[in-house]
Formats: structure tokens, sequence, C-alpha cells
């Protein structure tokens, strides 16, 4: 039988790295006694950055002993510094290709469930020493797991740990670990793990974006090419619909429903991306709002025959092919990639069960919509409009009354706010947290876990003098530099507070992925999985040639 060897908490601190101050958790020890396990922590634990650690899902990290054995053989770690890898529970048994997810387990007083592997981040490496630490438990196998608390109570170091029920599935950590980190996952066990719901809503909301990313065509071409304006539509006085084409008639690749153009706009600001608006046919249509000098450009100086530098359509915001209900909801200018979902789905005279739900001020600001409940109306779907200026908002209340699918795939797009009310609101009437999808409007907000806030600064060339590689241009900022001697993109980003994303910066996570609108990188360290067609890894390219990144 496993045993509990040892019980380690810690409060979060400021730990000083490259130069920032990171606020973490890590830092656990151990602890002599009983230690009453709560839904969300244990007693006087603490965690520093709740948005990838902590909740309900997280409530407590486990390691093993044995996976302590292994690093100390590799690596010299102390053998018995137990605590060190962040873990909250020390085991001895219960190795990571043995546990499933959705095993319970009895410690003591308190009842577990596990949720998920430990999250690859790079605050393990600051702990231990080793910055390509997230990497090496991934490669190796040994992440650890995390669990929930299903009955609170006090549990001790020399508790024997005793099975109450096996997870459906019979899917491991090592297994769960590999599917989301590793190259080539099992499809099979994908949809299997998308479907768990004892694994935690954001590695399942992973895992289905996975199957959906495998199901979508890479980038139809590198770069940017000239598309010819074949027509601008005036929807209402603020809004316009951009038709564009190959200029030589050809037809033009499809797009997936939900995708999306970036423009080069050199004299209008930096690169800008814009919703398609429908799919099929011999163009693209993109929707615009005149918000900004960009935008403004395209909906009120823009004339037939121009041409502009487009990127293929990309993104992972697709309707996937699935018998579900669907539930497509937007609020203002948000309504364009779910448009585009509803062109696709009377197109191809969908039998599945659709929900079209907008929020608009008034009718005067709701372009596109006679084309939308046309749309609509050929297949069937239920059509929902609020108008906050007479009708009342769409909010959580509204979102209750409708009697909505539960079992149904859920499309959202429109302002953070909205999303986040739309969100919260789904998952309270029984939708599938992992089964709801949002598609921010415009540039995604930073995820830099973990470091304390200091003065935002606008992109500028790192201090220090220029570098002499090819030169890099981080498209969103405007800001064209050269490449330095050492580092990687992601380095460089830092060092001219370009806005990012990124968690483990050893190749493992993806959150730092990145489309690559032009030019050429290689990848060092090797990603233990590469990116996907048409994106990089921040944290680990580097350009060989002149590149401009979507960032």
């Amino acid at each position: 039988m496993a045993t509990l060897v040892s019980v380690n908490v810690g409060r979060p601190k400021d730990v000083p790295w490259q130069g920032r101050t990171v606020h973490t958790g890590a830092w656990k020890h151990p602890v002599a006694g009983p230690v009453l396990a709560r839904r969300l922590n244990l007693d006087g634990d603490g965690q520093g950055d709740t948005a990838g650690h902590g909740g309900q899902q997280r409530a407590v990290l486990a390691y093993q002993v044995g996976s302590y054995a292994f690093w100390h053989e590799r690596l010299g770690l102390d053998p018995r510094a137990w605590g060190q890898f962040g873990e909250n529970l020390t085991i001895d048994g219960l190795p990571d290709d043995e546990v499933c997810i959705g095993d319970r387990y009895r410690i003591g007083e308190a009842e577990f469930e596990v949720t998920q592997p430990r999250v690859t981040c790079y605050r393990v490496g600051l702990r231990l020493g080793v910055p390509e630490m997230a990497a090496l438990l991934v490669a190796h196998h040994r992440p650890g797991f995390y669990m929930r608390v299903l009955r609170e109570g006090r549990i001790r170091a020399g508790d024997a740990i005793e099975q109450t029920r096996e997870g459906p599935g019979a899917l491991s950590i090592t297994q769960t670990d590999a599917l989301l980190y590793l190259p080539e996952p099992d499809p099979s066990r994908l949809r299997l793990a998308a479907g768990l719901r004892a694994l935690s809503p954001g590695w399942r909301a992973s895992f289905r974006d996975l199957l959906t990313a495998a199901a979508t065509a890479p980038p139809a071409w590198e770069g940017f090419r000239p598309l010819r304006v074949a027509g601008v539509t005036h929807e209402n006085a603020d809004v316009a619909s951009i038709h564009l084409a190959d200029p030589a008639g050809a037809a033009l690749p499809r797009a997936a429903p939900g995708q999306y153009l970036t423009l080069r706009l050199p004299e209008h600001g930096p690169v800008r991306s814009y919703s398609l608006s429908t799919t099929g046919g011999r163009t693209y249509r993109i929707t615009v709002k005149g918000e900004g000098a960009a935008s403004r450009y395209l909906t009120r100086e823009l004339r037939p025959g121009a041409t502009l530098d487009t990127a293929a359509p990309r993104g992972s915001f697709v309707l996937t092919a699935a018998d579900t209900p669907v539930l497509l909801i937007s609020a203002g200018i948000g309504l364009t990639p779910v448009l585009a979902m509803l062109h696709h789905l009377a197109d191809e005279a969908a039998t599945r069960e659709v929900w079209w739900i907008h929020a608009a001020r008034s009718p005067a600001e709701h372009p596109l919509a006679a084309e939308a409940h046309a749309l609509a109306a050929r297949i069937g779907a239920a059509e929902r409009i609020f108008y906050s200026a007479t009708t009342g908002r769409l909010d959580a209340a509204g979102l209750a009354a409708l009697s909505l699918p539960p079992t149904a795939d859920a499309y959202v797009c429109g302002p953070d706010a909205f999303m986040a009310d739309m969100r919260t609101a789904l998952s309270a009437v029984g939708v599938d947290p992992a089964r709801i999808h949002t598609e921010a409007f415009g540039a995604r907000d930073p995820i830099n876990p973990g470091l304390a806030s200091r003065p935002s600064r606008a992109p500028h060339p790192p201090e220090g003098g220029a570098g002499t590689g090819p030169p890099v241009t981080f498209a969103r900022s405007a800001l064209t530099v050269p490449f330095p001697a050492t580092g990687s993109l992601l380095d460089l980003a830092d060092a001219c507070d370009v806005p990012t994303r990124w968690s483990c910066r050893t190749g493992v996570c993806h959150t730092c992925e990145t489309p690559l609108l032009s030019g050429t990188v290689t990848h060092s360290p090797t990603p233990l999985q590469p990116p996907a067609p048409g994106t990089i890894l921040l944290c680990c390219a580097r350009p060989t040639t002149a590149v401009t990144v979507d960032v």
C-alpha cells in the first residue's frame, strides 16, 4: 500500500529572476503533525499564481519518492529534501504510469480525486536551479499529479493511502501528460481525454483544441501575398465588408469557419487581424468596424482595385464537425467569426440543433442581421437577438431563460467582459466548460505567470545596443529590431517590452506558440512537440532570416 511520506506547505514569496520579480509558492517545506486538507489547499499553504495553480481542480500536488531517486541519480538533486518539487504530498508509491485520471484515494480523514498532471511551468526549474526542468519532467514521464479534495479532513506523514475508486477510462497520468505535450498523440485517446469529466476543464478544452487543430489544414501559403479588393460593402455607418480576390482570378484556398486574415498595412499602423465573416466561394470576406487607424482606412478610404498584403487564414477558433448541438453567441462586431460558422452550417445543410444568439445596442448597430436571419431560417436554427437599448441586455438571467441544451458546443465572440460573463453563464446552465470556446476580437492578453507587475512601457528597442542578427518585426507592436547574438525571440520580446504569452520557456507547453507571418527560424532546444504549421514557439525560436511574428 502507498504511504504519505511528507506533507509540505509554503506561503508565496517574491524571488528575483532575470531582472524581474516572481511571486511564487513553489517553496514548500515539510510540516510535523496533522494538517487540514481543505477544498482549495492545505492549511498553511498558498499559490502565487492562481491562474495556473490552485483552485478546486488543483488543490494539492503529489510527487513520488521514486522520482526523487530518479532525479538524484540523473541530476544530483537531494533525494530527501521533501517539497523541493513544489509538491504538497510526497508519496511512496503511486507512480505516474499507474495513477489514472479520476482515481480516488483516502488519506487520513480526507478523500482526494486525481484531476490532471502537473502544469509545466518555468518556476519548478527556478526552484531547483535547473532551468530546463519543465521539459525534463515531461520527457522522462515524471510530472506528478494534482488532486481535488472531495472530503475535507486532517492528514499527516505516515498515513496510508487507500484507493477508493478507479477512474473511468483508465487514462494514466503519464498517458495524459504525453497526449498534451509530446508529438503524434493518439486520436482515440484524445477523444477519450476530452470526454473525461474527472479531468480538469482546462485540460479537456486543450484536448478538444488538439482535435480541432488536427482536422484543420495548415496555412495555405507562407508569409504575405497581395489580394485584390473586389468590393467594399457598407453594412451600416461604422461597419464595412471587404471582399478580397486573387489578382489573377483564381479561386482562393478554402478557410475553416471561424478563422481570420492578417493584413499588413504599413501606412496605417501595425498588422491587423480580422475574422472572416463567411466561408466558401472564390473570394474572402472580412467585416470591419471602423475603430482605429487601420480599420478606419479599410472602412472609409479603401476602394475596389486596391491590393492588400494578406497572410493565409489562421486560427483555432474553428467550428468542429460533430453531431452535438451548437450555440453561436456574439456581441457587436464579434458576430463575424460565428456568422462564418452559420454560413458553413447552412452550406453543409447541417442537421445539428443550432442556436444563434446575438447582442447589440440597437437594430442600427446590428450589421448583417438580415443575412444571419436568412441563414438561421435555412437550417431551422433558434434565433434570439438582444438589443440593450430596447429589449434588454444579454446577461446570465437571459441566457438561463432560453433552456439551452447542456450537451452543446458553444462558440462565443465579443468584448472580453461579455465572453467572461457568457462563459460563467453557460457553465451555470450545465454546459461543459471544456465545450465553451471563446475568441478575443483583437490581440490576446499577455500571459506572464508569476511576474510581479511593474509600470507598463510601450514596445521599444532593447537597451544596451542593437544586435547584429536578422531583423525581427513584432507586427502588432510595430517594432523592428535586429536579433542579438544570444537568446530566443521571447528573450528579445521581453527586452523590448513586447507583450507575449508564455509559461514553461522550454518548448513544452506551447503557450508561446505564435503565427510566423514571414521568414524562417530554427528552434533550440528542440521542442518536445513541433509547433503547428505556420507557427513558432517564441521561447526557443531563433531567426535564420528576417522574420515577422504576430505579436
